[in-house]
C-alpha cells in the first residue's frame, strides 16, 4: 500500500474508531498487512485474514484453544460475512475486543456465546461455555455431570433474579479477565516507538 493510501486509510479509520488514536490505528494497519503478507491489491479481490489465519492469531496471541469460540470470535470480527477479516474489520474488532466499554463487550460476548445465533443462550450453549472454561479436577469421575449441575443452578438463579444481563456480565468479565494479560502483551508489542510515525 502506498504512503498516500495508508495515510488516508489511517485518517478514515481513526475518525470512525473511538478506542484507538491515530498512532495506534497506523500500528494496527501495519500489523494487519504484515500478517496478511505481500498481496497485490486488485479490483474484486478481498485482502484479509481468513478463518485459519485469524484463529492462529487468537491461539498464539490470546491463548484461545476452543475451536467453537474462536470461530464465533471470527464471526464477530467478519461483519460482512465474506469469510475474511479486512483491515477495517480488524481495527473495529480489536477496538471493541481490547478496549470496548462494558456494555459493548457484553453485547459482543452475547453474540459470541449465542452459538446458533438465535438471540438466546440455551442450556446447551451454556453447558458448552462452562465445559471449556472450568478446570477439571482429577478426582472427578464424570466432570460433565458437575457442569450440568452448575448450569441448572445458574439457570435457577437467573429465573429467580429475572436478570439475563447479570449472566452476560459474568461471562463478559470472565472473557475480559482471560484476555487481559495477553491484551497488555499484544499492545506492548504492537504500539511501539511513538516517534516512528510523527511525520503523519
Amino acid at each position: 500500500m502506498n504512503r498516500k493510501k495508508l495515510q488516508k486509510l489511517t485518517e478514515t479509520l481513526t475518525k470512525n474508531c473511538k478506542h484507538f488514536d491515530k498512532f495506534e490505528v497506523k500500528c494496527l494497519i501495519n500489523l494487519f498487512y504484515t500478517l496478511v503478507g505481500d498481496v497485490t491489491e486488485r479490483q474484486g479481490v478481498v485482502i484479509g485474514l481468513d478463518r485459519n489465519a485469524f484463529r492462529n492469531i487468537l491461539h498464539v496471541t490470546f491463548g484461545m484453544t476452543d475451536d467453537m469460540i474462536m470461530d464465533r470470535v471470527f464471526r464477530g470480527f467478519d461483519k460482512d460475512n465474506d469469510g475474511c477479516v479486512n483491515v477495517s474489520e480488524w481495527i473495529y474488532g480489536l477496538s471493541l475486543f481490547l478496549r470496548g466499554t462494558l456494555e459493548e463487550k457484553m453485547k459482543y460476548c452475547f453474540e459470541v456465546f449465542d452459538l446458533n445465533g438465535d438471540g438466546f443462550i440455551s442450556k446447551e450453549e451454556m453447558f458448552h461455555m462452562l465445559k471449556n472454561s472450568l478446570l477439571k479436577q482429577p478426582s472427578e469421575e464424570d466432570p460433565d455431570e458437575g457442569i450440568k449441575d452448575l448450569v441448572e443452578i445458574t439457570l435457577k438463579k437467573m429465573v429467580n433474579m429475572g436478570n439475563l444481563e447479570f449472566y452476560i456480565e459474568i461471562f463478559c468479565t470472565n472473557l475480559s479477565t482471560f484476555i487481559l494479560q495477553s491484551r497488555m502483551e499484544f499492545e506492548t508489542q504492537v504500539f511501539k516507538d511513538p516517534n516512528e510515525f510523527n511525520d503523519m
